[in-house]
């Protein structure tokens, strides 16, 4: 294994798994993507082993601290080591993310599994390299009736890969359901946004449906309805709003397969401008759920995002009654707890009403953040009551 040195081990010393290309002392050009090479510091102090790509701003991703065969056992043990903090953690639901890339020291790789279905996407080329013995191991301890690949990402054009999405194993004839809490959902791995379903507000969507006692209210962003059918589910009646056609119909598919579409009704418009229309009827809702993808990919439309959060967020804190609860994301890692809250001020002082934080949440628990990796954690969501 070739040997890499470091001019600046700071962030590697601290715990991160990123190894930027300034950091390194020599150009990594001469290096194949994806294969795998040893970190040292310039005193020849080993520092771990990672997989290297010279077309990546991130050049190198740490594996392991250890002194160890990067080989079909590792990885198998890196695998079961995720499922089992899973089985400590998780409960009431046959779906969850399997791997969370950093999160579960295995860079580069999400697995999700839908029932009975595993949806599995590879950001960079040094896991593609072990795209086989991935699948080995996770059909190995799963044995799924389904194996879908999700490489669909536009991360895998920046490390040189193609763009794919396949079946490999079994058939999609019929999509799989997943089950959470008490409310089932049809996922549709191949076609979905991320990999089908929006695993990481399952938490939340729960915590706030139990806040929640009747009445009636919006879900808006609301993808194939999963805010909404969580909260029909308590007695409310919801309006779920989103712009996609495809979502919609999901949406409406899902109502029905929980006994819920005289509770749920879903409409295709644009979030921004159907709030502004609700402001100016004059109409007020008991609790609004706002759950928009991310407006921001780097900090340079930063400004522009904020400005587009704030007014989302202040036209639904004047939609609300007295009392009234608002359940509000963003899934954008630029934005950090202290932006994402001081919007939240801006948006409560443009709509003129008072608001109380109820709790502040992060992303689901099998979406695990490591703290020395903090671009792991990007899911913010506030549970509000506005007076």
């Amino acid at each position: 294994m070739e040997i890499v040195y470091l001019n600046r081990t700071s962030r590697v010393l601290s715990g991160h798994l990123w190894v930027f290309s300034n950091e390194l002392a020599t150009s990594p050009k001469r290096f194949e993507p994806g294969s795998l090479v040893e970190l040292r510091d310039r005193k020849d102090n080993f520092l771990g082993i990672g997989y290297i790509n010279p077309h990546s701003l991130i050049a190198v991703r740490i594996l392991t601290r250890q002194r160890e065969d990067i080989n079909p056992d590792f990885f198998r043990k890196r695998i079961i080591d995720a499922v089992e903090y899973r089985r400590r953690f998780l409960n009431d639901t046959d779906s969850f993310r399997v791997i969370y890339s950093e999160g579960d020291y295995l860079p580069g790789l999400i697995v999700d599994k839908y029932g009975d279905c595993l949806a599995v996407q590879i950001l960079t080329a040094g896991m593609q390299r072990w795209s086989e013995v991935i699948i080995e191991a996770l059909d190995g301890i799963f044995s799924p009736s389904v194996i879908v690949i999700r490489n669909d990402s536009p991360a895998r054009l920046l490390e040189g890969l193609k763009q794919e999405r396949m079946v490999i194993k079994g058939r999609l004839d019929k999509l799989p359901i997943m089950r959470e809490d008490s409310i089932c959902f049809e996922v549709d791995p191949m076609s979905g946004q991320k990999t089908g379903f929006f695993l990481d507000q399952r938490e939340k969507r729960i915590a706030f449906s139990q806040l929640v006692e009747g009445g009636k209210g919006l879900d808006l962003f609301c993808y194939t309805g999963a805010w909404s059918i969580h909260l029909s589910s308590k007695g409310a009646y919801v309006a779920g709003i989103d712009e996609s056609d495809h979502a919609i119909l999901h949406a409406q598919k899902n109502a029905g397969m929980n006994r819920l579409s005289d509770r749920c009704i879903f409409r295709r418009a644009d979030v921004f401008r159907f709030l502004r229309d609700e402001v100016s009827s004059g109409n007020r809702y008991d609790f609004i759920v706002i759950d928009p993808p991310a407006f921001v990919k780097s900090r340079t439309r930063l400004k522009e995002a904020i400005k587009g959060y704030r007014e989302i967020n202040a036209n639904a804190m004047r939609l609300l009654k007295m009392g009234g609860l608002l359940a509000t994301s963003s899934c954008s890692y630029h934005i950090d707890r202290e932006t994402f809250t001081g919007m939240l001020r801006s948006a409560a002082r443009d709509a003129g009403r008072q608001v109380r934080l109820i709790e502040m949440r992060s992303q689901a628990k099998d979406h695990p953040v490591l703290l020395s990796v903090p671009e792991t954690e990007y899911l913010k969501c506030a549970f509000l009551e506005v007076g």
